[in-house]
């Protein structure tokens, strides 16, 4: 059968080879009585929180499972709002922000909307392997620029401004980023916006981690930098509602009747069950039980980093938010592919290598997940300690 030209420019997504084989494995050590620790998929071991899951249940006794307008419930809106102004001190109309089926559908929607085929996106390498896809899906070309750690592995507005093409559309970051978990440093993101904005280009922030920021020098909103900055947000990872599909968009005033029309066509709306169960996501308690939880995983980054680096896995980068390290393997290996599934085989640890996440030195860095519990992470870094002693031996 005939596939569509888009296909050729769909890069294998190669965590999926390493979950496989963990699943492979970890069924041959269940026999043998042992366990595995899994520190590759990014997502929270926290479920959503007992007001979330007693609103959804409430929506469907209540028979509100219909159809909801498709930039989402009005009262939603209204609440993501208010959040912003009690989280980042930033206003925004509440029409401007559109619900969307997770943020994989808003980043469809925002590079659908906004791409050309032909037209080239600015993107940091490492960077999340999925965003060159759906840059792909508008026929557009993912254009990866190398962001070193000397950089905090983002991109800057001068790296920007040099590399900047008739045929460039804009950028997309992410702050804090997949896989590294950094941010970009505040006056540098103005300092791109406005390169982009001088160009006449289109600045997309992916913000879902912005809640799990940790340090009072990140955290900020791009959206205070001005109404042409679109952002993308989720429930899935400070809301930790991963599986119910839940983000949203905060677009421009101009953008908001084309958005309306083209989510309305091919989405209709996000799940009216997961929108209903959201609403109890700003209630007190809940908002109290996130910042909790926010806390534990600044914990385990403590754990984490300082018990990589007395390891000789190097963190050139300390996160600032998300639960990811970005660690340098080169010290035990030529190849972080090789040194991950040896990992996995002698451990029952599970990294992942840096080659889903750009071509500026994969080879050297592993990213490692620390949504886990604190004595997971420590019986990992147990298990590494006793895998590299064994190396070296």
């Amino acid at each position: 059968m005939r596939l569509a030209q888009r296909n050729q420019s769909i890069e294998p997504f190669y965590v999926m080879d390493v979950v496989r084989a963990a699943a492979e494995q970890q069924a041959a050590w269940e026999t043998q009585g042992k366990r595995m620790i899994h520190l590759s998929v990014g997502e929270p071991d926290f479920t959503a929180p007992e007001p979330v899951i007693e609103a959804a249940t409430r929506a469907l006794r209540d028979g509100r499972t219909g159809y909801t307008l498709a930039p989402g419930l009005p009262a939603l809106r209204e609440r993501i709002a208010q959040h912003y102004v009690r989280a980042h001190g930033v206003s925004i109309d509440p029409s401007r922000i559109f619900v969307t089926a997770g943020a994989s559908g808003a980043l469809t929607l925002a590079s659908l909307l906004l791409f050309d085929p032909g037209d080239e996106v600015l993107m940091p390498d490492p960077s999340y392997p999925c965003n060159k896809t759906f840059v792909a899906t508008a026929g557009a070309r993912a254009r990866m620029l190398p962001a070193p750690a000397a950089q905090r592995f983002q991109l800057t507005a001068d790296e920007v401004e040099a590399a900047w093409t008739a045929q460039t559309a804009g950028v997309l970051l992410a702050s804090p980023s997949n896989p590294t978990g950094t941010s970009i440093a505040p006056d540098e993101l103005r300092r791109i916006v406005d390169t982009v904005r001088a160009r006449g280009g289109v600045s997309l922030i992916d913000e879902i981690y912005l809640g799990l920021s940790f340090d009072s020098g990140f955290g900020q909103t791009a959206l205070a930098l001005g109404d042409d900055v679109i952002t993308i947000n989720s429930f899935s990872k400070y809301f930790q509602m991963t599986g119910w599909r839940l983000g949203w968009l905060v677009v421009p005033p101009a953008l908001v009747a084309p958005l309306e029309r083209m989510a309305g066509n091919l989405f209709i709306c996000a799940s009216s069950v997961a929108q209903h169960a959201a609403l109890a996501c700003f209630e007190p308690d809940a908002l109290a039980e996130y910042e909790r939880r926010r806390a534990e995983f600044k914990r385990r980054r403590d754990l984490i980093v300082p018990g990589l680096e007395a390891l000789g896995l190097r963190v050139p980068v300390r996160p600032d938010g998300a639960f990811y390290v970005y660690a340098d393997c080169s010290a035990y290996s030529a190849d972080s592919w090789d040194f991950c599934f040896d990992v996995m085989r002698d451990t029952g640890v599970v990294l992942v290598p840096g080659k889903d996440f750009g071509t500026a030195e994969p080879q050297r860095y592993f990213r490692l997940s620390y949504a886990n519990s604190l004595a997971n992470l420590q019986e990992a870094l147990d298990r590494l300690r006793g895998y590299l002693e064994r190396k070296a031996a």
